[in-house]
């Protein structure tokens, strides 16, 4: 960014708006906050923007009310309608990043550091940037640049429309008959995603048109293959192949990639200069092992591969596991089964999100998403920072904190004693459920579940619900036995156990330089990588998603894998400028980020010794969480430094 920033966002706003009582109703209902910031951006007037910042304080949310008087109120709304229905609309000017930077602050009422305003600047996707192709002086990739990406989901189709804005030729291997990956494949009831709506999507893609604040999953999915489709990547996918291995040809400076329709086994051989591994972490089905399972004469699903045809009406049914899948499943079956009965074989965090409770994104809401200018960029901005690295302080150790067992800072503290008001006052009539549900670890310490009223806590108090925390012995024909002798009769085993993280690379062989074996070098479940994307002796082999990557203090796994997928792109051109073949990290320069990573991981919460999930390894290392803020990852993956790369 430079000091004059321009404000020019990617879609195009039509002015003066016509639709007066639309406009009307939309800047009634809308959040005040982020009119401000529209009106600001538009007029620049810092001195009406600082009369507002005595009223503006943090919030856990991004659609928490403000305590701005309603006159003020009113006349910012009037100002707002007069501006955007003038016949003669103003004409904005560049911004300078001082101000920028305090629009920011007044809007979510604390300070924002001004070498992350690049980042949030990205993130709203304010401007499009110009597509690398279009770029003067930059060289285009050489006829014969061939880029293979293994998986077609959120991650996949990203990498397939920058790739094509860089000039690459691209093809997509997917193994399923459609994109969008986990949205495409999990169609259990309530399927959903906890990252609020207007975050969770692409900042060069942002959607006016969300019908929820917390999208179910048949609604990412239309907006994931509508973008592909708005950017043709589907012609460059090819449906119903699975990837078997991946080998480095050293004297041809490319790969080799073993590839396996699916429907008929036949294999054939393409060549790439560069292969991007994006096929996702959760699409590897994590069973139980409980013996008599695969004997059970009733229907038994995994909620990744739920069977929409099966009738639950009547039936009795046992759900297994009570992470987000369960928590999402239960609540939407609850009143259509004859019996609940939700098996726990862990405690989880329930954390209450208030917009949850107002669900639907009325008329209102979207006329100003879609039609007043900048509107959308600055509520997305409110919601990344509610959500994302604003949450970093419940997961970063308070070494001088009193009471670890329980906590770990002041932040995570107040997260606890919120989450622990709400579980208490919706199950103060159950002490039995009370005993249940509360965890002995510190928020956060594993991945927690959102709540709203009438969601997962009051399900469990429905009569025809049962929470079963025993010990399952064995499943027998027509039932679930405990070891204490109790039997559940059951029609249907819904399987809400979620997924195998490990080995990281699953079934696909991956070999490099002089035939070294990535799986090899991993083993089971020790992944490791520079970055999260890159291994020194694996050429041109890029990981999204990969080890020690994932955001899991926060929101932001959007905001994660554009990050990858610009740095692969940076990496790529800098081989074409060099005119070289390959580029991968240097071996110094992946010891030391890993070293990085586990000292930082030392004061994070995943290592608090209550802390078990499914990010620890056999040896208690966590191997998938990013240890560092959002904004810190994506400055550091803008340019790949030349002093760690390796290029031939």
């Amino acid at each position: 960014m430079t000091k004059q920033t321009p404000i020019r966002a990617a879609a195009a706003y039509t002015l003066p708006i016509t639709e007066k009582d639309a406009l009307r109703t939309a800047l009634a209902e809308a959040n005040l906050p982020t009119l401000l910031m529209v009106y600001t951006t538009i007029r620049q007037d810092r001195a009406y923007l600082e009369g507002f910042a005595p009223y503006l304080t943090g919030a856990y949310t991004a659609g928490a009310p403000c305590d701005v008087p309603e006159a003020m109120a009113q006349d910012l709304r009037d100002r707002l309608f007069a501006l955007l229905t003038d016949p003669h609309p103003p004409v904005e000017q560049p911004m300078d990043h001082d101000l920028l930077r305090t629009m920011m602050s007044v809007s979510v009422g604390e300070q924002v550091d001004p070498t992350i305003v690049p980042v949030l600047y990205d993130q709203m996707g304010f401007e499009q940037a110009v597509p690398r192709k279009e770029q003067p002086g930059r060289p285009l990739p050489p006829a014969g640049f061939r880029v293979l990406v293994i998986g077609g989901g959120m991650t996949g189709i990203a990498a397939g429309i920058k790739l094509a804005e860089a000039g690459y030729d691209y093809s997509i291997i997917e193994k399923n008959d459609e994109l969008g990956g986990t949205w495409y494949e999990n169609r259990y009831p309530g399927v959903g995603v906890d990252t609020p709506s207007h975050f969770y999507s692409y900042s060069f893609e942002l959607n006016p048109d969300w019908s929820t604040y917390h999208p179910k999953g048949g609604e990412v999915q239309n907006y994931l293959t509508g973008v592909a489709d708005k950017h043709g990547v589907r012609d460059h996918v090819r449906f119903g192949t699975s990837v078997v291995e991946a080998r480095w040809d050293d004297a041809q400076g490319q790969w080799s990639v073993t590839l396996r329709d699916v429907r008929t086994g036949a294999e054939t051989v393409e060549t790439a200069r560069a292969v991007i591994l994006a096929h996702g972490v959760l699409n590897r089905w994590s069973m139980p092992a409980i013996p008599g399972l695969d004997g059970f004469k009733g229907i038994k699903m995994h909620t990744a591969g739920w069977d929409p045809d099966v009738d639950l009406k009547g039936k009795r049914v046992a759900v297994i596991g009570t992470g987000a899948s369960a928590a999402q499943l239960a609540p939407a079956i609850a009143d259509t089964v004859s019996d609940l009965v939700i098996f726990q074989r862990s405690k989880h965090w329930v954390l209450n999100s208030p917009e949850r409770n107002a669900d639907t994104v009325t008329d209102g809401i979207r006329f100003a998403l879609r039609h007043i200018p900048h509107y959308k960029e600055w509520y997305r901005f409110r919601v990344y920072w509610f959500t994302g690295d604003g949450l970093y302080g419940n997961v970063l150790m308070d070494e001088n904190w009193g009471n670890k067992d329980v906590s770990i800072s002041a932040q995570n503290d107040a997260a606890r004693s919120y989450a622990l008001s709400y579980i208490q006052d919706k199950l103060k009539n159950r002490p039995d459920l009370l005993e249940k549900m509360v965890p002995d670890y510190p928020i956060f310490g594993k991945r927690i579940v959102l709540d709203a009223e009438g969601g997962w806590l009051d399900t469990l108090l429905k009569p025809n619900v049962t929470l079963e925390t025993g010990a399952i012995d064995h499943v027998d024909d027509h039932a679930i036995v405990m070891k204490n002798g109790d039997r559940y009769e059951v029609d249907v085993i819904a399987l809400a156990t979620g997924f195998e993280l490990t080995p990281a690379l699953g079934p696909l062989k991956v070999y490099g330089r002089n035939g070294a074996d990535l799986a090899a070098a991993w083993g089971k479940d020790d992944a490791r990588a520079y970055l999260g994307v890159m291994a020194p002796d694996y050429p041109n082999f890029f990981l999204t998603l990969g080890p020690n990557s994932a955001p899991n203090h926060a929101a932001g796994v959007n905001m994660v894998l554009e990050a990858q997928i610009h740095f692969i792109i940076e990496a790529m051109d800098m081989v074409v400028a060099s005119g070289a073949s390959a580029i991968e990290p240097t071996t110094r320069a992946y010891l030391d980020w890993n070293a990085k990573v586990e000292h930082q991981m030392q004061h994070m919460i995943w290592s608090h010794p209550k802390a078990k999930s499914y990010y620890l390894n056999s040896k208690g290392r966590n191997f998938v969480s990013c240890p560092f803020k959002l904004a810190d990852y994506w400055n550091w993956t803008r340019t790949p430094d030349t002093k760690a790369m390796q290029i031939s």
